[in-house]
């Protein structure tokens, strides 16, 4: 049976990733530092996969296993051997943790065979891919990096599918029944359902990106202000829907501008996922989809990357900067991010917190308009 290896047994992982190779006749290890998935992967030997729909659809995902990469890394080291593709859904801050042990796994492989191997991170990353590729090769000897040509391929990739919090005493998984995953190649790769190929993956990504994730974002930050629990409850005040859509359609200036999209098309693309965002049946929490702020508060990622290409471009920003400051007053005490973020800003201010951690000039008319937006939404 075909092989593949998949870090990261979560709710991506299971729901998304993992059941895709499974549906499509591959045989799944899991690989993750969480013993008790890991565990119950290797009793249960299957799940299921539910639709959020009101017939609850579901499927029944099989021919899955589980390992430890702490404890069982010889394991490890030889499922990598065995794969077709080696794929990872884990978030971009493990890529470096991670890449020691999978660099080693593929000096092992390369030594005993040329068969080709794939490399590809889901994440919510823009070139995921390259970044785990330079820690891996960071590992790596240049003898083992010349044999390696020919033989592993890293491709970059665009993951979208809403996973809410699940209940973690099964393996059981809730997804909302859209999904994307497009893959950057121009190679011909072995068929993997639902997964579709690009020869040039940058408007998929920034569209993906800067319209669900930085809606998504939006509606979570707004939501939590308004005291909120869940993102559909958030979106059936209409003001804040029409809030989402003028902000998406900040993004969708710059994206038309950048990559020639039809304007048309494009706001259809963003009414249409934020009738995704309405789904009831997920029951997505704001303090989920807003956690770890000062990663979505990063430089390229989901509202600064958008506003800050949108004032270069001389477009309105305005309600991306309402978003920003809205982030920066995402206080959830359980989120250690955000618990950070509040102690900066009580210290040194809000202009200091984009400085440090969105890498804004405190002097740039962007930080000045989040910072009143900051002070007009504190009110």
């Amino acid at each position: 049976m075909k092989q593949t290896v998949h870090f990261g047994a979560g709710n991506i992982g299971r729901g998304f990733i993992g059941a895709l190779f499974s549906q499509s006749g591959y045989h799944v290890t899991f690989v993750d530092i969480a013993d008790e998935i890991i565990q119950k992967i290797n009793e249960e030997k299957s799940y299921q996969v539910q639709l959020a729909t009101e017939q609850k659809e579901s499927v029944t995902i099989e021919h899955v296993s589980g390992l430890n990469n702490i404890k069982q890394e010889e394991e490890v080291v030889a499922a990598i051997q065995n794969a077709t593709y080696l794929t990872t859904a884990i978030g971009p801050n493990i890529l470096p943790r991670i890449a020691p042990l999978i660099a080693r796994g593929i000096s092992e492989r390369v030594s005993v065979t040329n068969e080709k191997l794939y490399i590809i991170a889901c994440e919510n990353q823009i070139g995921a891919t390259d970044i785990l590729k330079k820690h891996i090769f960071e590992h790596l000897d240049e003898e083992t990096k010349g044999e390696i040509e020919g033989s592993v391929y890293f491709f970059n990739s665009a993951v979208d599918r809403i996973v809410p919090i699940q209940d973690q005493d099964s393996l059981d998984v809730l997804v909302e029944p859209y999904y994307e995953w497009v893959v950057e190649t121009t190679e011909t790769i072995p068929t993997v359902e639902g997964m579709k190929i690009v020869e040039d993956l940058a408007p998929f990504i920034e569209r993906k990106l800067f319209t669900v994730n930085t809606g998504h974002a939006v509606i979570a930050y707004l939501g939590y202000l308004e005291g909120k629990e869940t993102i559909d409850q958030t979106l059936s005040d209409e003001k804040m829907a029409n809030q989402v859509r003028e902000t998406l359609k900040e993004t969708g200036a710059y994206l038309v501008k950048a990559y020639g999209l039809n304007e048309a098309d494009h706001l259809n693309y963003i009414n249409k996922n934020i009738e995704r965002f309405k789904n009831s049946y997920l029951n997505d929490g704001v303090t989920r989809v807003g956690r770890a702020p000062i990663r979505k508060l990063g430089p390229e990622d989901r509202l600064i990357r958008p506003a800050t290409q949108a004032q270069k471009a001389g477009l309105s920003y305005t309600n991306l900067a309402k978003a920003i400051a809205a982030a920066l007053l995402f206080d959830h005490p359980q989120d250690e991010e955000a618990v950070k973020i509040q102690e900066m800003i009580n210290e040194y201010g809000p202009a200091y917190v984009l400085k440090t951690i969105s890498k804004l000039d405190e002097d740039s008319d962007l930080t000045k308009e989040v910072v009143r937006q900051y002070h007009e939404l504190k009110k």
